[in-house]
């Protein structure tokens, strides 16, 4: 079929990606559909004059939460393009995840026009305001032909800012999701300016927040979770609080007012019963020393956001955005006893197993992954069992951390970590080979399992996927259901065995493989040049 020379969908398809990177954005996921073909052949014109990277992904689910990484990496909206109907549903998880998360990303779902609506039309759907409730903008754009074109590069602004919380009353300064709903009517495309060119603008940014200041006086701890970044270690340091960071906060690495076995010391109510206020950054979900700790409405709370729906599980805690603390002496013994050595009982003596031959179990398995880090390499923890393990035996180091803590699900893992490593490798300096490894359970692996199909025309991400394969969701064995349910039900309804060979399955999809049953090989694996995709896996005892 022979395109028309023009069409109003593709003259505003241009003009509202051309929008896009002149104000910040650098990559766009694109799944293939007939009413987004405006927008795809928009994306890849970008594409081939090197105004912006394309990402070809078949299925949506895994589309949003290759955006999600991207964002995660970058700070920069990633923008998403799909077609009408159910495709539009597939980014629902990923956009829950980045308004918990506060991760930028815009989305482009196209959508047949009003007339078609509500009207029994193929792929017509209720589009307009459907994830509303987690996007920081959401607008149903007029159709092309009954608006100027300039009005879709206002609209680019808007989701632009609104994507990295430079607008939007009340949240100003915190990502999150933008939606554009964009109905086209036919022509669905014509053709499109060649070469079509964009020059790459900088981020729209926000006023700075106005922090809330603090007395240094009353016993406080720190709290980082998820995403908390330096500057819960910074107020630490400057008030001389002790720090208790999760492995996945960011804030754990090298730093002298770190808690070590922090569930321990919340547990002595002789040191926590003493706590007098709690200054909260990012979002902790992985102890319930801590999300107990959160819930006491005798301690002055201070939570500072950073995704779209406040920390409040007292009912009493003060939202702020940042926070100051005035100069004040520091309480040296306060420190001391949180921070001071922890003193363990002796271990009975065994006999040393030469490490060509030490069996894995999920403590070598963290200690491993954690000491191959380096700070050009970047680390992903999926929701498994194993993140929990890290959290109690991993002392910080210099790497980039990231997980999914937002909604603590398991889907997305494996294609968070490839727009992850997709990323940091666009920005890095040459040569200098970072890897990115995602540490997860097998049933997150599963879960995820068609993020291993990357497009052959595209750069091969350099990224292990490391898989604690314990054959099922041992995370249950050690929460409530395993002392009600009777055995066989936890089995089949919640441990859910499988015993997928993964081997065959990574050679389906094209990644190398390699099964690491000692710790010697687990350490040679992890150790060895990275050029592409690879599947590590270890199995692991239930």
């Amino acid at each position: 079929m022979t395109a028309p020379a023009s069409s109003p969908a593709t003259d505003a398809a241009v003009r509202l990606l051309t929008g896009l990177v002149e104000r910040g954005v650098t990559d766009i996921v694109l799944s293939p559909g007939s009413r987004s073909q405006a927008l795809a052949l928009a994306a890849t014109a970008l594409a081939r004059s090197g105004s912006v990277r394309v990402h070809v992904r078949i299925d949506e689910r895994v589309a949003g939460f290759t955006a999600l990484g991207l964002g995660r990496e970058s700070g920069a909206p990633a923008a998403l393009i799909c077609t009408s109907g159910t495709a539009t549903a597939g980014y629902l998880p990923a956009v829950m995840e980045a308004f918990h998360a506060g991760v930028p990303l815009i989305l482009l779902t196209a959508d047949r026009p009003p007339e078609l609506r509500g009207v029994g039309a193929n792929q017509a759907t209720i589009q307009p305001g459907m994830f509303r409730p987690w996007a920081r903008l959401s607008v149903d754009a007029p159709v092309p032909g009954d608006a100027e074109p300039a009005v879709f590069a206002t609209l680019a602004a808007d989701a632009v800012a609104a994507a990295v919380g430079a607008a939007g009353e009340g949240l100003e300064g915190i990502a999150g999701p933008a939606h554009l709903n964009l109905p086209t009517r036919e022509p669905l495309s014509g053709a499109v300016p060649d070469p079509l060119r964009a020059t790459r603008g900088p981020l729209p940014s926000s006023a700075p927040a106005e922090p809330l200041r603090i007395a240094a006086g009353p016993r406080t701890v720190v709290v980082a979770g998820a995403d908390a970044g330096p500057d819960a270690a910074r107020i630490a340091r400057e008030a001389g609080w002790p720090l208790i960071a999760e492995v996945v906060s960011g804030a754990r690495a090298g730093d002298p007012h770190v808690v070590p076995a922090y569930r321990d010391r919340l547990n002595d109510p002789t040191l926590a019963g003493r706590i007098q206020r709690v200054i909260v950054f990012g979002h902790p979900t992985l102890s319930r020393e801590v999300a107990s700790l959160l819930r006491r409405t005798d301690l002055d709370i201070v939570a500072v956001r950073r995704g779209g729906e406040r920390l409040n599980p007292s009912g009493t805690a003060v939202d702020a955005r940042a926070v100051e603390v005035e100069p004040g002496p520091g309480d040296a013994e306060w420190l001391a006893a949180w921070t001071a050595p922890v003193v363990r009982d002796a271990a009975p003596a065994v006999d040393s197993v030469p490490v060509e031959r030490a069996v894995v179990d999920r403590g070598a398995l963290v200690r491993a992954v954690g000491a191959a880090g380096r700070p050009v390499d970047r680390l992903l923890f999926g929701s498994s069992r194993i993140v929990r393990v890290a959290d109690q035996l991993l002392e910080g180091r210099d790497v980039r951390v990231h997980a999914n803590r937002g909604l603590a699900g398991i889907d997305g893992t494996i294609a968070t970590g490839i727009g992850i490593a997709l990323a940091a490798e666009a920005e890095e300096a040459p040569g200098a080979g970072g890897t990115t490894r995602v540490l997860l359970g097998d049933l997150s692996l599963l879960h995820d399992v068609g993020s291993l199909l990357l497009p052959a025309d595209e750069p091969a991400p350099r990224i292990q996927v490391i898989v604690g394969n314990d054959g099922g969701g041992t995370i249950f064995d050690g929460l409530e259901v395993a002392g009600t349910a009777p055995s066989a039900d936890l089995d089949r309804a919640f441990y859910t065995p499988q015993s997928v060979a993964l081997e065959p399955l990574a050679a389906a999809y094209g990644w190398t493989f390699v099964r690491a049953g000692t710790v010697a090989e687990l350490e040679r694996a992890l150790a060895a040049e990275v050029t592409g995709p690879q599947l590590i896996e270890v199995p692991l005892a239930r």
